[in-house]
C-alpha cells in the first residue's frame, strides 16, 4: 500500500479540522440526472481546505524547526491556513503576499496573528522574495503543496467521503487542480482503497499546468496563468503532485471563465453559499463531464475547495453566469444606417426572443454595427438565429465566446472616430495596486498618444484593460520591445474583428 494512505490515516488535522459534511445538491442533481454531492470544505474556520495540509505538516515539525518559526508565500487560502496552524501551535508565522493582495485577505491573515510581508505584484514575485527572506531568518517553509504531509492532510478529505459514502455507490470525484497537492492526496488514498472509483481533476482552459504536465508526461510550465479562478492560478504544477497525478489521477477536465460563474450559481442555489471561482471547479467540471459522456443515475462528488470570494466580483459572477448557462448569446450584426432598421432586425430576426443587451453607434451614412444579446437556449437555438440573420441579408458573427467583447467592448460601442489614425489595440493585465497606470504612462514616448482606454475591475490581484494607441507603423517594434521591458503582460488585439467593428 502507498505510504501515502499511511501518512492520511495517522494525521493530526482533527486538532483543529472539523470533518465537512457531504451535501446531497437537489437542483443540480435533478438538472443532471445523476446524484451529485458537495464536499462541503467552504465550510472550514477559514473557508478552504488548506488548513488541513498547513496543520498536518507544521503539527509534526521538530521542535527545533517550531522554535525557528514559519514561513511561507501565498496569496489567499494557503496564507490563511499557515496562520491559523501556528497560532493554534503557539508559533511565529511570516506570510510573505502579493503587494496587489486585496485587503480583505490581508486582514484575514493578520488576525490570525501572523506577520505579513506585501511584495511584488504576484505570486511568483511574492514566492521568490520568500525564499531570499527563508534563507535570511532561518524559517521553516511551508512549502503549498510540494509535500507528502501537506498532501496528506488534503488527502484526509478522501477518507471523509469513503466514510460518508458507505451505502453509496461513488462513480467519480472531481477535484480542483492548482499546483496538485489536493488531487494527489485524494488520488492517493482512493486508488489504493477503492480502485474502481474515477479521480477526474479540474482546471481553468488558462490556468491549465497539470492538463498539458499529464498529456506531455513530464512538468510544463505556462508563460502566463489566467487570473479568475486565482486560487488555482499557478505557472508549473510539483514534481512530486505530477507524479502522482500520473499514477493514479483517470482525467482533467478544462472548462471556461462562464462556466466557473455558472457553477457558482449554480452552488448557491443549492446551499445559499457563495464559493469562489476554485471553489465551483469542481462542480463545472462534472456538468461538462456528464453531458459529454452522456452520463445517468451514478454519483458524482465535487469537491468544493473555498469560498474566499472578494465582494466586488460578485457582479462580474453573476454577468458571466448567464453566459456560463448557455442561456444567452452576444452577436455582432451590421445592418444599414436608416430610419427603422432595428424595428426590421427585430421583427425578422428577434422575433419573440428577448433582447437582453443592445449596443448601437452611427458609423458611416450607409452602415451601422450593432452588438446585440438575446435571452436563448444557446446550444439548441443559436443556429436558428444566425440563419435567419442569413436569410435576412444581414452580416452577423457569433461573438458569445469573445474574451475582449465580454471583457470591454461591450460596455463601450461607438465604432472608431474618424480622428484616429495608425490606431492599434492592446489587452493589458494592470496589477491593481496605486501608481501602475503612472507606470505603464511613463514608460511611453509623448508622441504615442491614447486613442482608447477601457478599464474594468475583477476583484482579483489585476485588472483588465484595453488600450487603443497612435503609433506610426515604423515605431511599433520599438513599442512592442518597450511593452517586454516594463513586463505587463499583454495581447495585440489590432487585428481582432470585434475592434475593427465596434472600436
Amino acid at each position: 500500500m502507498d505510504n501515502m494512505v499511511r501518512l492520511i490515516l495517522t494525521s493530526k488535522v482533527y486538532d483543529i479540522v472539523k470533518e465537512t459534511p457531504l451535501t446531497y445538491a437537489v437542483n443540480l442533481s435533478k438538472h443532471l440526472n445523476n446524484k451529485i454531492l458537495l464536499k462541503r470544505e467552504d465550510l472550514q474556520g477559514v473557508f478552504s481546505f488548506k488548513i488541513r495540509g498547513a496543520y498536518n505538516k507544521i503539527s509534526q515539525l521538530s521542535e527545533k524547526e517550531k522554535q525557528k518559526g514559519v514561513i511561507c508565500a501565498s496569496a489567499g487560502n494557503h496564507a490563511q491556513g499557515v496562520a491559523l496552524s501556528a497560532k493554534t501551535l503557539g508559533i511565529k508565522a511570516v506570510i510573505v503576499m502579493p503587494a496587489t493582495t486585496p485587503g480583505i485577505k490581508v486582514n484575514a491573515v493578520k488576525r490570525y496573528g501572523a506577520e505579513v510581508v506585501l511584495m511584488g505584484d504576484n505570486y511568483s514575485e511574492a514566492s521568490d522574495y520568500c525564499k531570499t527572506l527563508t534563507k535570511e531568518t532561518d524559517l521553516t517553509y511551508i512549502a503549498p503543496f510540494e509535500d507528502e504531509l501537506v498532501m496528506a492532510g488534503q488527502g484526509t478529505i478522501a477518507h471523509e467521503i469513503i466514510r460518508q459514502t458507505t451505502k453509496e455507490s461513488v462513480f467519480a470525484i472531481f477535484v480542483p487542480i492548482g499546483g496538485g497537492g489536493l488531487i494527489a492526496g485524494i488520488a492517493s488514498f482512493i486508488k489504493n482503497i477503492y480502485p474502481e472509483i474515477k479521480v477526474i481533476g479540474v482546471e481553468p482552459v488558462d490556468s491549465n499546468a497539470m492538463y498539458l504536465s499529464m498529456k506531455a508526461g513530464k512538468k510544463v510550465i505556462l508563460d502566463k496563468v489566467g487570473i479568475f479562478a486565482d486560487g488555482v492560478a499557478v505557472r508549473e504544477v510539483g514534481d512530486m503532485t505530477l507524479e502522482r497525478t500520473l499514477k493514479y489521477v483517470d482525467d482533467i477536465v478544462l472548462v471556461d471563465t462562464d462556466e466557473i460563474c455558472s457553477s457558482i450559481k449554480s452552488i448557491y442555489y443549492d446551499t445559499r453559499n457563495i464559493v469562489e471561482p476554485a471553489g465551483a471547479l469542481a462542480v463545472a467540471g462534472i456538468k461538462q463531464y456528464i453531458k459529454e459522456n452522456k452520463i445517468e443515475d451514478k454519483t458524482f462528488v465535487a469537491i468544493n475547495s473555498g469560498a474566499n470570494m472578494n465582494f466586488d466580483r460578485l457582479g462580474f459572477v453573476s454577468e458571466r453566469a448567464v453566459i456560463g448557462e448557455k442561456l444567452e448569446a452576444l452577436y455582432a450584426v451590421k445592418i444599414p444606417e436608416k430610419p427603422g432598421a432595428f424595428k426590421y432586425f427585430c421583427k425578422n430576426v428577434v422575433q419573440d426572443k428577448n433582447v437582453s443587451e443592445f449596443s448601437y453607434r452611427m458609423s458611416d451614412e450607409k452602415d451601422a454595427y450593432i452588438l446585440v444579446g438575446l435571452s436563448i437556449d444557446y446550444e439548441k437555438e443559436n443556429s436558428l438565429v444566425l440563419k435567419r440573420m442569413k436569410d435576412a441579408g444581414y452580416y452577423a458573427m457569433d461573438i458569445t465566446h469573445n474574451e475582449l467583447v465580454k471583457n470591454h467592448i461591450r460596455y463601450m460601442v461607438g465604432g472608431k472616430s474618424s480622428s484616429a489614425h495608425n490606431e492599434v489595440f492592446y489587452h493589458f493585465r494592470f496589477p491593481e495596486k496605486p501608481g501602475a497606470l503612472m507606470n505603464f504612462l511613463s514608460n511611453m514616448k509623448e508622441n504615442w498618444n491614447i486613442s482608447l482606454f477601457h478599464y474594468r475591475r475583477h476583484g482579483g490581484e489585476f485588472g483588465r484593460v484595453l488600450i487603443g494607441f497612435e503609433i506610426p507603423n515604423e515605431e511599433r517594434c520599438e513599442f512592442r520591445e518597450l511593452l517586454k521591458k516594463i513586463n505587463y503582460d499583454y495581447t495585440e488585439e489590432t487585428n481582432n474583428i470585434a475592434c475593427r467593428l465596434f472600436v
